[in-house]
């Protein structure tokens, strides 16, 4: 069993951060990588042309591992809207059709959609809140032969309740429906293969769990779309782009793979590093070995709210790193302060205080929580 790693992080003494799902730190030793990049940008005869793909290939080759993929199959964005206006561009939506999402999905996953559905006469049919936590039977029941795309995360951003994304797949495969997922809040933490899933695009934000920097992430690309058409036309994701000496030697063929759909500037020499320090922790420590080390600590959340009198969603509609402490008719205004004010750090989403630990955090983080909860309802 994975044990606490607060050591890892700056994260002073009295300081109780259970808020990974807004942003998650940076550990010691990527600070250190990102200091040394910064240094080595006051030197720039330093940055060597290789330095311009070998950063990036580094990226591809982790994060595909992440996720069981090919590193061929994976494209480096700055954002998750990047990643949807991509997957937008590039799947087709006739008059008629439909566009699932779930209700009060994060925006990113959802503006895209709108407008894909403005601009063909489409309909955006939203998946209400299920009274049961069932998000997954919601969703697959609202898929039909008119879906074209379903747009989804494998939880709920605001209160961590769990989708099946395996069965979403399956189900959109079988009306011809593409499968775009968000998968910010869970990668890293949460098991995931494209290989068991199948979706058609996969957007991932680096901040969060994975415990990179802002305004970067990874995208995957399934094989069967990476002939589609990129957001931007950069000379790096140009075949022969390795050689500086022959850059206006215009080429109208791509790199192989996904490479297309990169974002210009993909090698950012401070970011990339950074990532890569990262995403090798995760891979190191084993995303199955997070997942169950975090499960005890939501788990332990889970029973010292319902000792409470409070609600959370079933043990088995949740997943292992993110949990939300249900309040009928919303948060009590005082609770954050409270909190706050005790260096204990949450998030209030709609009518929950979504608690998210990561693996800095142990169970002596929870009852500093819980003693705040208790004193203030």
């Amino acid at each position: 069993m994975l044990t606490c790693q607060k050591e890892l992080f700056d994260i002073p003494d009295g300081v109780t951060y259970l808020n990974a799902a807004y942003m998650g730190p940076l550990t010691k030793r990527a600070a250190d990588v990102g200091r040394a990049a910064v240094e080595k940008k006051l030197n720039p005869w330093s940055i060597a042309i290789s330095d311009f793909f070998e950063l990036p290939n580094r990226v591809y080759e982790l994060s595909a591992r992440m996720i069981d993929a090919n590193p061929s199959d994976m494209a480096i964005v700055p954002s998750v809207s990047y990643g949807t206006a991509i997957a937008a561009k590039n799947t087709p939506v006739a008059a008629g059709q439909n566009i699932v999402v779930m209700a009060d999905q994060f925006p990113s996953n959802v503006y895209p959609w709108i407008k894909l559905a403005e601009e063909n006469n489409a309909e955006v049919i939203t998946v209400p809140w299920p009274g049961d936590g069932d998000w997954t039977a919601a969703i697959l029941a609202a898929i039909n032969e008119k879906t074209a795309i379903v747009a989804s995360a494998n939880a709920h951003w605001t209160n961590g309740t769990l989708i099946d994304v395996v069965a979403l797949g399956r189900k959109a495969r079988s009306v011809g429906a593409a499968l775009v997922l968000d998968l910010t809040q869970t990668l890293g933490v949460v098991p995931f293969s494209v290989k068991e899933v199948d979706p058609d695009y996969m957007v991932v934000g680096s901040y969060k769990w994975l415990l990179g920097p802002y305004s970067f992430g990874f995208m995957y690309v399934a094989l069967r779309n990476q002939g589609g058409k990129p957001i931007e036309e950069s000379w790096i994701t140009r075949e022969g782009a390795e050689d500086f000496t022959r850059l206006v030697d215009y080429k109208e063929g791509y790199e192989t793979g996904a490479r297309r759909f990169d974002m210009g500037e993909k090698s950012n020499f401070i970011h990339a590093p950074i990532a890569a320090e990262a995403l090798s922790l995760i891979l190191d420590l084993g995303v199955d070995n997070i997942a169950a080390y975090l499960r005890t600590l939501t788990d332990h959340i889970a029973g010292s709210a319902r000792a409470m009198g409070l609600n959370v969603a079933d043990d088995d509609k949740r997943v292992p790193n993110l949990i939300g402490i249900n309040f009928a008719g919303g948060v009590p205004g005082h609770i954050a302060s409270a909190l706050a004010a005790e260096k204990i750090f949450v998030s209030i989403r709609g009518d929950s205080i979504r608690v998210s630990p990561h693996i800095y955090n142990d169970k002596a983080d929870i009852e500093r929580l819980f003693d705040v909860l208790k004193k203030e309802l």
